[in-house]
């Protein structure tokens, strides 16, 4: 590990990074089955936010939410794998994610969403349909570099087994480097940030919508609601 570090270049980084998560195209009130009088949606809404767990009380969860998600199941004593670990985190601490452009991230978030829940769930076979956003948010932060070690170090960008990366990760978060810069796994020409540290990046703004449709043996991606953009073959993920 310690010669791996030695290798290491540094990326002053100044740019926009997309960040693809879970959401609805349209916003959906919670409430509104419980009441038909909007002045009682909103009061159910404050009180949500009253209870609202204080890891979970951002005013920017585009950022916060990966570092407020791995404060709050620390305290669990998971007799199992954390369902919080991503490749350079096994959840005890929290890493943000984010891509150079947004055909990097659907072909992260396809990989994730059809292998790690679809499959797990097994509805692999069954014509499923999720929708996500996206988000443009600043990042400014000196990083570490490792794209011109991945080929010394394959196992930077193995396919399933992320316990190198961890080790990675484990010491980045240890010595509080900010974040790092790699190769994407699921797209060669793709890069991916992993960040460390919320208070590099700033300006979350709306970017996008789109929607996944798994539907046989291909995943299909739409910018508009029923127009094909992207088509991605599972047996690619």
């Amino acid at each position: 590990m310690d010669t791996l570090f030695s290798k290491l270049t540094l990326a002053d980084t100044h740019r926009n990074l997309i960040r693809n998560v879970v959401s609805l195209r349209e916003s959906e009130d919670l409430f509104d089955d419980l009441s038909d009088r909007p002045e009682e949606w909103q009061m159910a809404q404050q009180v949500e936010l009253d209870v609202k767990p204080h890891p979970y009380r951002s005013s920017q969860p585009e950022i916060h939410r990966p570092f407020e998600d791995a404060l709050w199941f620390n305290a669990i004593a998971w007799p199992f794998k954390n369902w919080q670990a991503s490749r350079f985190s096994d959840g005890s601490f929290g890493v943000w994610y984010g891509s150079d452009k947004v055909e990097t991230t659907v072909y992260e978030s396809a990989y994730h969403w059809f292998r790690g829940l679809l499959c797990d769930a097994g509805f692999e076979h069954e014509a499923v349909v999720i929708e996500r956003k996206l988000y443009s948010v600043a990042c400014d932060a000196l990083l570490l570099d490792f794209r011109q070690v991945v080929q010394e170090y394959p196992d930077m960008l193995h396919m399933s087994d992320y316990s190198f990366t961890h080790a990675v990760g484990a010491r980045i978060h240890r010595e509080g480097h900010p974040g790092l810069l790699t190769f994407s796994v699921r797209q060669k020409r793709g890069l991916n940030y992993a960040i460390l540290n919320p208070g590099v990046l700033s300006n979350p703004r709306h970017h996008s919508n789109l929607t996944y449709r798994l539907e046989g043996k291909v995943v299909t991606v739409e910018k508009v609601p029923g127009v094909v953009w992207m088509e991605i073959d599972r047996n690619q993920l």
